[in-house]
């Protein structure tokens, strides 16, 4: 048997799961898959494992396409693939919004996140509901993976966290790695990716467990530091924010230099400005959920905080952007209003 008919016997349940009971597809639906493919600029200057992973991703958003149309013979199943953007949060197109639009359910298996761009936001106001899945691996769909968990504790233990979210207005943030942040909250609401996209309209990641919220523009002040050994992290990087923007990039190695090249610290205008501002403060809540070197997956492990740059507007924010970046912190203390909901990587 070759290696990739062994691959698809190996996600074959999770890809049937996930239809099923996350997106709820039912009979006559149409159904999306979409990709992005690397571009010819991508092929001459990534190195060859970027290119490598790029290509093996497309490939398992058509194996899925696959699935989806032999296991779901009463929907309409199309697989799109599309030219990298080469950044997350970049707008993908005319054609690529209206493909969206037109279906029931979109999965969108890419290599740079299309979350927090128009098109998407555009696609689910006009009733699709959205899986975006950045990074996405095939080992995700395996027993014991990020997306074999019982959604429903997970949904549980966000509404939960959800409502002190809510009720919180000045937040600070400290980690054993040196990360010392505080921000506002006050007058924000607070969001739930929990798996459930079975709504008309409804969006997140997959796969998915955190609660997130925007933080009040121009109130982040104090440092962040990220731990080597998170997503590629070959040393601390550390963001220096002051008044909701990150004035200062830090260490970091080769991950550093790239963020220090598209933020441009001493840039006070657009995109620079929008890309540099504080974005968001999220939760996660799932507990198969393991990888620290795919953001996809790291930012949802239970129990660790994530903050980000760049794009608020699609999650509550005033801030539109080319550019929404994640950025997690283990062992986490988030203080809301001077009470512990996490202390020392631990939920209380």
């Amino acid at each position: 048997m070759s290696e990739l008919l062994q691959r698809r016997e190996k996600i074959e349940q999770g890809v049937v799961n996930m239809f099923k009971v996350n997106m709820g597809v039912k009979s006559g639906e149409k159904l999306l898959v979409i990709t992005d493919v690397a571009t010819m600029e991508e092929w001459v200057e990534k190195e060859s494992k970027e290119l490598t992973e790029m290509t093996e991703r497309t490939l398992l958003a058509k194996m899925v396409s696959e699935i989806a149309a032999q296991k779901f013979p009463g929907c309409k199943v199309e697989f799109y693939a599309y030219s990298s953007t080469g950044r997350s949060g970049t707008e993908l197109g005319r054609q690529v919004e209206e493909k969206m639009r037109e279906a029931d359910v979109v999965v969108a298996i890419t290599s740079y996140s299309l979350s927090h761009t128009e098109a998407r936001d555009n696609a689910t106001k006009s009733g699709t509901r959205v899986a975006s899945m950045p990074g996405f691996i095939p080992e995700m769909f395996y027993q014991g993976g990020p997306m074999a968990t019982d959604y429903i504790k997970i949904h549980d233990e966000c509404q939960k966290i959800a409502k002190l979210v809510d009720q919180a207005n000045e937040v600070t943030l400290t980690s054993p790695g040196g990360t010392d942040l505080k921000f506002s909250l006050e007058g924000r609401k607070v969001l739930i990716d929990d798996g459930m996209l079975t709504e008309k309209g409804a969006f997140g990641n997959l796969p998915s467990g955190e609660v997130y919220s925007a933080p009040l523009e121009g109130t982040a002040n104090g440092i962040l530091v990220v731990e080597q050994g998170w997503c590629t992290l070959t040393e601390d990087l550390t963001l220096v924010f002051e008044d909701g923007r990150v004035t200062q990039v830090i260490g970091g190695g080769k991950v550093g230099g790239g963020l220090k090249e598209t933020l441009a610290c001493g840039k006070n205008e657009e995109p620079y400005l929008s890309r540099r501002n504080c974005a968001e403060l999220g939760i996660g809540t799932n507990p198969n959920a393991r990888r620290l070197d795919i953001l996809l997956e790291a930012e949802k492990i239970r129990e660790t905080v994530h903050i980000a740059v760049g794009d608020s507007s699609h999650m509550g924010g005033k801030v539109s952007a080319d550019l929404h970046r994640d950025f997690v912190i283990s062992k986490p203390t988030l203080k809301f209003d001077g009470k512990a909901v996490i202390k020392d990587g631990e939920i209380l």
